[in-house]
């Protein structure tokens, strides 16, 4: 910290007393001591007295210390993995500090802040010393336990020695570690030390103003124990826990309290065993506990986020030792009102629940077919309004349910709650659900398209698809001369007829006709035949599915690479999971200069005129398509080289086709041997030709909409790369961090708010490491849904079966596509599959996925693949280790694990 003196000198101050310090200087006391410094603010705190060391004193330390930047550039530079070696870098640079000597004027600044501290208690005064550092209880990671702390520090020589600890823990080997899983850089971080007067409470503990487990901000939690909360963040004791909801304590757990942490009177703490007398006692009346949440609450609203608060209970009343905010907590979406909200997430229907940037959030609400709330960087549906209305909520909830059981369960708990969703509105918003980019958003016109007679013609789908096909080419043609503030006014215009397309009722009619044949078919062959799973068998090898001709598709580009080793061998050595971003697919123009390569590249260019506008998470336009970096495609093409024969698709698909047909001959049959089996044959008949003709149209939507997406994201980078040019921005990308809007108003005004692209690339980060739930409410709680089954032995991992079969071979964790590495025989298992996944079920045995349901894309190329598949298994890419055996049950919706 710096000072200016009456001759215009600046004058460094290493101390700086609580009191004149607060949230905005982080930079200069970190951010426990910013925090402590703005809790001395509000009324009715009690912050025990003390001072920051700054972090201007830290930076002499390093300085001073021997070899440090040597020291820090072996760190920066050490594998992640090489733990040992970590370790050892970690432990050399916290020795340099230890033994570099506190400078002189540093040391007499706090000793003269020590003798103030020291003069409020008289005698030898104790202190707390705790470490405070600049990326430490920050909003986007709290660095919860990476620091140390230090209690009943006696003497100024004791406190200096200790600070110089506090300093050096900076780089203990668990905070260098999280520092690394946050992408913070070592150098970038300060420390700062605060020092207190010690406190000697009765109980201590924490305070949760949110549920730490759900995330319901209407539920607080206390954690308290006797003596000092060492005891409690150490695991020595277990604590007493309260729940708090509206000021009332609703449930209180007592542990038996046989140990506890005192402060020893020459300085230190020692572990006591507690007065058998006090054992069974609560460390905290209900009383005290509602007057601490009370004051957490008052807590919370200052900073305006749930907060993890550390409190002692002194002579009867509390005082705060520290609050950070709770990092882990999901955010709630802004609702505009005080009721209570059901919200859906989006990513769960469209299999990509990795957050998004905000162009990519402002893009798919600007072209999705239902309203939809924002939150942590990803999109939920309001669905409030049809589970209040009797009229709507069980058909809205069995349609759920079909996708995906476990949201139905998470919806029916909600449900199962009196009071909390609001009386129905006059308005019914009966039908189906609102989705995201499906053609459900406006729920009436669903409906009844979905209702109305439908002729099983192919030429209705082919009709379809030229009409489609026939805008998109409008939509090249007229984007191309448009630039500046005109082409966000044209887009505006183009996203109108983007939604006439996707909302055109035969469309929608076609795509329900297909659903409703399966879902009869299953239903039906299960009712007269007790067969659960033979739709999966006739669906195989249907016609028309973009998404599964795309990855026989690639086994063809594999065709013509096969005969040339050299190509092969070139193409081994792109680099086919490189980062994020626009490549620029030179390779391909290497890769004409030998032999065979122009035939290679023309493949290759062929596949990306058809397919170069997928991606993985293809729904957020921020992310690099298959065109703008073809490298991505390597792997997968090298593996089918590898592990194929030519002609593969074509036989693959004639043997899918077959099959089903020798499927369909034998279930008719069947049905005509029973009672009134004629009638039931016929129905059939009618409900596989149906489902054959019209559910291949289901995916054809989703990619009309990744292809305008290339569209408009090529004229938007144009317009990116003209203000990085000006100097606008640093970069072209720095684009995807402004909303749509924003970006309109930069090109307009040809300013861009710096600070504020700092903050969502900072978001941006911290939504990365948020796993989203399927069903959030507005109290913020992530309702969690279960598959409640008795049919799943003991072990196994229960999920959704939504392609037949059993198959068992080796597991291949795979969470980047790009990074697969996979043999025949493999079973995929994944966190979700969007369509641009689907070039890898071709190579696969079996697929398994965290998140999905019945009619989601993965579940349907899979039945088309004949791939057993589960998905919608909880904590499958945790549970499952890469390279394990395992046995998938396709048709009974569970895995095993066998070795």
């Amino acid at each position: 910290m710096a000072t200016t003196c009456g001759n215009g000198a600046y004058v460094r101050v290493y101390v700086r007393d609580l009191q004149d310090v607060d949230e905005t200087q982080i930079a200069v006391v970190g951010g426990k001591g910013a925090n402590l410094g703005a809790l001395t603010r509000i009324e009715g705190v009690r912050v025990p007295g003390g001072f920051c060391v700054t972090t201007d004193a830290f930076r002499r330390i390093m300085a001073d210390a021997p070899s440090m930047d040597d020291l820090l550039d072996r760190l920066s530079g050490s594998d992640p993995d090489d733990r040992e070696a970590v370790r050892a870098l970690s432990a050399e640079i916290r020795r340099a500090i230890e033994e570099t000597p506190v400078p002189g004027d540093v040391a007499e600044e706090i000793a003269r802040a020590l003798a103030g501290l020291g003069e409020e208690t008289g005698g030898d005064a104790a202190f707390a010393v705790r470490s405070s550092a600049t990326a430490e209880d920050l909003p986007t990671a709290s660095f919860a336990g990476q620091q140390d702390t230090y209690l009943n520090v006696v003497g100024a020589a004791e406190v200096l020695r200790h600070i110089s600890r506090c300093w050096a823990s900076l780089f203990t080997e668990r905070a260098v570690a999280y520092r690394r899983r946050n992408s913070i850089d070592h150098r970038a971080v300060r420390m700062a030390v605060v020092v207190q007067r010690m406190v000697f409470p009765q109980a201590a503990g924490v305070l949760f103003t949110a549920d730490p487990v759900t995330g319901n901000r209407g539920t607080a939690t206390v954690d308290a124990g006797p003596g000092l909360g060492e005891a409690l963040v150490s695991g020595l004791v277990n604590p007493d826990v309260f729940t708090v909801r509206h000021g009332e304590v609703v449930a209180r757990t007592f542990a038996a309290k046989h140990r506890a942490v005192h402060a020893l009177p020459g300085g230190g703490t020692e572990e006591v065993a507690v007065d058998p007398r006090w054992r069974e006692e609560p460390a905290l009346t209900d009383a005290q506990v509602v007057a601490l949440v009370r004051l957490g609450r008052r807590i919370e609203a200052h900073f305006g986020r749930p907060q993890d608060i550390e409190w002692c209970l002194v002579d009867g009343g509390f005082s705060i030792v520290q609050s950070r905010p709770i990092t882990t907590l999901f955010p709630v979406p802004e609702a505009g009102d005080d009721e209570n909200h059901v919200y859906l997430s989006v990513g769960h229907q469209q299999m990509m629940t990795d957050a998004m940037r905000p162009l990519g959030l402002s893009m798919w609400r600007l072209t999705a077919m239902a309203p939809m709330v924002e939150a942590g960087g990803r999109l939920f549906v309001d669905a409030t309004r049809r589970l209040a209305s009797p009229a709507s909520r069980a058909a809205f909830v069995d349609l759920v349910g079909r996708g995906d059981p476990l949201t139905r369960d998470a919806l029916e708990t909600v449900l199962g709650r009196d009071g909390f969703l609001p009386p129905p509105s006059d308005a019914d918003p009966a039908g189906p659900p609102a989705g995201s980019a499906k053609p459900a958003g406006d729920a009436k016109p669903a409906a009844a398209a979905a209702s109305a007679p439908i002729e099983t013609d192919p030429a209705i789908v082919t009709g379809l698809i030229e009409r489609s096909r026939a805008s998109l080419g409008v939509l090249e043609r007229d984007i191309a001369a448009k630039t500046g503030p005109a082409l966000f006014d044209f887009l505006h215009e183009a996203f109108a007829e983007h939604k006439r397309v996707l909302t055109d009722p035969l469309s929608i009619q076609v795509i329900m006709a297909g659903m409703e044949a399966t879902w009869w078919l299953g239903d039906k062959l299960d009712e007269w035949l007790g067969e659960r799973n033979a739709v999966d068998a006739l669906t195989l090898s249907a016609p028309g599915n973009v998404t599964s001709e795309m990855g026989l598709a690639l086994l063809d580009v594999a065709d013509v690479i096969r005969p040339y080793p050299r190509v092969v061998a070139f193409l081994r050595g792109v680099d086919g999971a490189a980062e994020t971003g626009p490549g620029d697919g030179g390779f391909l123009d290497e890769l004409a200069k030998i032999e065979g390569g122009p035939a290679a590249r023309d493949a290759i260019e062929a596949y990306l005129d058809r397919y170069g506008m997928r991606c993985v998470g293809e729904i957020d336009i921020t992310r690099p398509r298959w065109r703008e970096r073809p490298e991505t495609l390597v792997p997968v093409i090298l593996d089918n080289v590898r592990n194929f024969e030519p002609g593969a698709a074509a036989r693959r698909f004639e043997h899918g086709r077959q099959e089903a047909e020798r499927k369909e001959r034998d279930v008719l049959a069947r049905l005509r041997a029973l009672p009134d089996g004629d009638a039931k044959a016929d129905g059939t008949k009618r409900m596989i030709d149906r489902v054959r003709t019209f559910i291949g149209y289901r995916e054809y939507p989703k990619y009309d909409i990744v292809s305008r997406y290339l569209v408009y994201k090529r004229a938007l980078l144009a317009e990116a790369g003209r203000l990085a040019g000006a100097g606008v921005v640093h970069e072209a990308e720095d684009v995807f961090y402004l909303t749509f809007e924003e970006f309109h108003d930069a090109v307009r005004t040809r300013r861009v708010d710096e600070r504020l692209l700092g903050r969502r690339k900072d978001a941006f980060r911290s939504y990365q490491a948020l796993t989203p739930p399927r069903v959030l409410t507005s109290e913020g709680e992530a309702v969690a849904g279960s598959y409640r089954r008795d049919d799943v032995p003991a072990g196994a991992l229960a999920g959704l079966p939504v392609s037949a079969g059993t198959v068992e071979g080796r597991a291949r964790v795979v969470l980047d596509m790009a990074r697969a590495d996979l043999t025949a025989g493999d079973i995929l298992v994944t966190a979700h599959t969007d369509p641009s996944w689907s070039p890898l079920f071709v190579g696969i045995a079996g697929l398994v996925t965290e998140v999905g349901g019945l009619m989601t894309h993965g579940a349907v190329i899979a039945r088309e693949y004949g791939l057993p598949a589960v998905v919608g298994v909880a904590g499958a890419t945790g549970l499952i280790r890469d390279g394990q055996r395992i046995r998938v049950h396709g048709s009974d919706g569970y895995v095993e694990i066998l070795h």
